[in-house]
């Protein structure tokens, strides 16, 4: 390799592979060639893990970025073509670094947005940054990020809507200041009330309920709404208990039939 490529790509322990990569592009699928593969990969894996290392601390485990990084450097030895006439690292590093900046894109949003807005975001997030450079006193306007970034004002709008899902705030954390100020976002999140379908259910069997002989009305309030036994709606009314159970089940099937025919 000479001192030219060496400065392109400081590797300083990168392997003499040249001669390796021009056999494997001539040898035909098999055990040979499966080999040779192989031993490219091993002897290039410390670069791999090397570009691995300078994502460290960013969110995601080392020894996952290790993995995706070998991945990178796979599809590099299977898709780097010596007769092109450049070094094996000036195709490799960009394919690996390619491979870990596309996992972070792929697994790293707390909530899922699609690839094209997350391209818009980073496109928005380097213009907002750089306008901001040239211009601390105030936030750039949608109009001049658009302007700038080469976007739709549209387009634009989504991107700065995705800066804020890349993470979420925990439902723990405490609201900002205000009337809220010192309560958790779970404090302020609504929940479902079994009131309101308790309302609906009734209104709905009113008009059946009218239609009902008064008797059957009578126990059917005693026992839903007064709360009363079989046994003391059968005392109060001076019939059998099973007679009541019996009044109650067919009133209810027939309340039931006649909320579902209206209903229909």
């Amino acid at each position: 390799m000479d001192t030219a490529t060496r400065k392109r790509h400081p590797h300083n322990d990168a392997p003499r592979t040249a001669a390796a990569f021009d056999r494997l592009s001539h040898l035909p699928a098999g055990a040979e060639r499966a080999a040779l593969r192989d031993e490219l990969v091993r002897v290039w894996l410390p670069m791999s893990e090397r570009i691995a290392g300078r994502y460290r601390g960013k969110g995601e485990p080392y020894e996952d970025l290790r993995q995706v990084a070998a991945l990178g450097l796979v599809k590099a030895v299977d898709g780097y073509d010596p007769e092109r006439g450049h070094a094996f690292e000036s195709y490799a590093v960009p394919t690996i670094t390619g491979e870990i900046k596309r996992h972070f894109r792929d697994h790293m949003w707390a909530l899922h947005v699609p690839r094209r807005v997350q391209e818009l975001r980073n496109r928005v997030r380097i213009a907002l940054r750089e306008l901001s450079a040239t211009s601390s006193d105030r936030r750039p306007s949608v109009a001049e990020i658009a302007e700038y970034a080469q976007l739709s004002e549209e387009d634009v709008q989504a991107g700065l809507e995705a800066l804020d899902s890349f993470t979420a705030l925990s439902l723990d954390a405490e609201t900002p200041g205000g009337e809220d100020a010192g309560m958790t976002l779970a404090g302020l999140l609504g929940e479902c009330d079994a009131g309101f379908d308790l309302v609906v259910d009734r209104e709905a069997v009113k008009p059946a309920l009218r239609r009902l002989p008064e008797r059957e009305r009578v126990i059917l309030y005693l026992r839903f709404f007064r709360g009363m036994t079989q046994s003391g709606i059968a005392e109060r009314l001076g019939v059998s208990q099973m007679h009541v159970s019996r009044l109650i089940s067919t009133s209810c099937a027939t309340v039931r039939e006649r909320v579902l025919q209206d209903a229909a």
